[in-house]
């Protein structure tokens, strides 16, 4: 069955459904699940027919299908290997377009350039806004997506490299970008104000660029300024003035959104708690590991430098007068780093190094690298972005790693998403990419109990939809797009590891997108129904019938 034609009859399984904000005491419970033309047409006890296409789900769950709401697939959608991690992870819809770089609008150059070790080679639907990225998703891939508008890309689009502030003209012609975005099918604004060129864009400015995003009833998205950890209440305070003046300007509500938000569970939870007698409906995503994984130059670099064209950058980086410079001016700050600390160089993983000639170091810390390579670690590392023309990015340990339990208080939050932050680019990558999903539900449903498996609906699925309006899914009932996964609930577990970070995700072998099986006993099947979802506002499920 490829067409989505045909019907096909989850049979003898157990479905898992939620509402948000309610718990749910009858899930997961025993219902056969019918699909027809896409969508979901029967759930209960279902009369079998003859030329039913029928999956056996006995000892399994039934699901909806699962939406990573920090993705970093945005040039790999069409890689099979990006899709194959993602679907047996259970996740069929991923949100792109974040921290505020990837490509569109405009011809995406500088996404290519400077975060080509994030988000992969420029897509080859190039040359367009965010509708052309959206329509060149669709059947070119597995999965769905949904696309935030890059504040950064806006920028570059319209004031090139300038560390300046916008002027009004250029505020003016930026604002239309967003507007034509937010028109064409976008689910909000990302920033990313730790990198370039959004760490040069002042609030006001942020503000500004919200206001058409705020009355489509878009989602404001950020990757914080300044770091998280303990400096996370700077970012939120940020964000609450963007919301505050948004709403202002406009008289439309901004909802929030925080990237990662990655920080003790008392300063994650004290700081929405911040949020909520403000009048800002905030939201935010986080994945079950304690290391992160970034650009290399992003923390190594300043953002002064990182902002020219990598020529520039590759040029001073092998001037011995500049190099120097940065060691003694620029090295002091990496060192005072909320999250990586004096001993930045052993909290720094090497995950991808375009350079071949550096493909021994994947895998080491940058001092176990340097040492290996008999040099100090501060000229490793530039070696490395020198070699590698700045394409290169580490997996990033923090000071203090969080047990389960503390992973837990924060996960345990109604305002938490699910979201990977899922790096695809190397060698040696974060096992995130592979893991997160299939951690949430192994170590927080199974083992330490921290949610439901209709908590795990809300968190992993539901949540996402609803917030960044993603139509009628994310619930198993008739009427609802048939994005679905059946899960072996004793089974499913992560198995990638920080040394062994590309092992698949196992106990979910069986996946529906739109309908169409893409994922068979574990095998990818050669349809493709991915589509490019676009925003639709106050998506209530109007369509889907209580099977309750």
């Amino acid at each position: 069955m490829r067409n989505g034609s045909e019907r096909i009859v989850l049979r003898g399984g157990a479905v898992v459904d939620a509402r948000a904000g309610e718990s749910d005491a009858t899930s997961p419970r025993r219902a056969d699940v019918a699909v027809e033309h896409g969508v979901i047409s029967e759930v209960g006890n279902v009369e079998a027919r003859e030329d039913d296409h029928v999956i056996d789900c006995a000892g399994r769950f039934v699901l909806p299908g699962f939406v990573d709401a920090h993705s970093h697939a945005d040039g790999l959608l069409s890689d099979e290997q990006v899709q194959r991690a993602l679907l047996k992870q259970g996740v069929t819809t991923v949100i792109a377009g974040q921290d505020g770089v990837s490509y569109a609008p405009g011809d995406g150059a500088f996404a290519s350039e400077y975060c080509a070790a994030i988000d992969g080679a420029h897509p080859t639907y190039r040359g367009g806004g965010v509708a052309a990225y959206l329509e060149g998703v669709d059947g070119a891939s597995r999965l769905n997506a949904a696309y935030l508008i890059p504040a950064g890309t806006v920028r570059f689009e319209v004031c090139g490299r300038s560390q300046d502030p916008a002027s009004p003209a250029e505020l003016s012609a930026m604002t239309a970008l967003v507007e034509q975005g937010m028109r064409e099918g976008a689910v909000g604004l990302s920033t990313g104000l730790d990198y370039v060129p959004g760490v040069f864009q002042p609030t006001e400015e942020i503000a500004a660029l919200c206001e058409p995003v705020g009355t489509a009833g878009g989602v404001y998205v950020s990757h914080m300024r300044g770091g998280y950890e303990a400096n996370a209440s700077a970012g939120i305070r940020e964000m609450q003035r963007i919301a505050e003046l948004a709403r202002e300007n406009t008289g439309h509500a901004l909802p929030v959104h925080v990237s990662h938000f990655h920080a003790d569970a008392d300063i994650v939870l004290g700081q929405l708690d911040e949020l909520e007698p403000a009048g800002v409906d905030a939201t935010f995503d986080a994945y079950p590991y304690t290391r992160g994984c970034s650009l290399l130059g992003m923390p190594l670099l300043p953002p002064e430098l990182s902002v020219h064209p990598v020529d520039e950058v590759v040029r001073a980086l092998g001037d011995p007068e500049e190099r120097e410079r940065l060691r003694r001016d620029w090295f002091p700050r990496v060192s005072k780093n909320a999250s990586l600390g004096p001993d930045w160089p052993h909290m720094l993983t090497l995950a991808h190094l375009a350079a071949p000639q550096l493909a021994w170091a994947h895998g080491l810390t940058i001092a176990d690298a340097a040492q290996r390579a008999g040099v100090d670690p501060i000229d490793f590392a530039l070696d490395v972005l020198l070699e590698c023309r700045l394409q290169a990015n580490v997996v990033m340990a923090v000071q203090h790693a969080r047990p389960v339990s503390e992973l837990a208080r924060i996960f345990a939050s109604p305002a938490h998403l699910g979201g990977s932050d899922g790096i695809f680019i190397g060698a040696h990558p974060h096992p995130r990419t592979r893991g997160t999903f299939a951690r949430f539900l192994r170590v927080h449903v199974r083992e330490a109990g921290t949610w439901t498996w209709s908590d795990a609906v809300r968190h992993l699925s539901l949540g996402a939809v609803t917030r960044f309006g993603l139509g009628d899914r994310g619930v198993v009932r008739r009427g609802a797009a048939a994005d679905l996964i059946v899960v072996d609930p004793s089974a499913v577990a992560d198995t990638a590891t920080y040394e062994e970070p590309l092992r698949e995700a196992v106990g979910i072998d069986d996946v529906l997108v739109a309908g169409v099986p893409v994922l068979t006993a574990g095998e990818l099947s050669d349809a493709r129904p991915g589509r490019g979802l676009k925003r639709s506002p106050g998506a209530a499920h109007g369509r889907i019938e209580d099977e309750r």
